[in-house]
């Protein structure tokens, strides 16, 4: 899989064609640990909004671990991206999130966005 964190923006735009949100719940499989979007990014085919509270303790550990890495500049250009992918957006919204909620993305080689979000308190 592949981590979105700063190019978020590049590979969320083509998540306007994406799928309806799944509610299944996410693989225990952890975050891949690249942190760069590839320059042939697969196309978003679908798009899965999982709240933090929602995953294993060792993937949320894992996540929580690659927040802290993040700059605030990196977050707000992931978060920017998400504003700007309507499919994403209201993928994230119909979990009752916002995109301020949204800590993490990655797409895995199937074109399956996930986005990891924590409800800003």
């Amino acid at each position: 899989m592949t981590l979105i964190a700063a190019a978020g923006a590049t590979l969320l735009a083509g998540a306007a064609s994406a799928q309806a949100p799944s509610t299944e719940r996410p693989r225990s499989q952890p975050p891949a640990s690249s942190q760069e979007a590839p320059a042939n990014a697969p196309t978003i085919t679908s798009v899965k909004v999982v709240e933090i509270d929602e995953l294993p303790e060792a993937t949320r550990a894992q996540v929580n671990q690659l927040v802290a890495t993040r700059t605030a500049d990196e977050l707000e250009k992931l978060r920017q991206a998400v504003e700007k992918a309507p499919a994403v957006k209201s993928a994230v919204e119909a979990k009752g999130l916002s995109a301020r909620d949204v800590v993490l993305a990655q797409v895995s080689n199937e074109g399956e966005l996930t986005i990891v979000a924590r409800k800003a308190g």
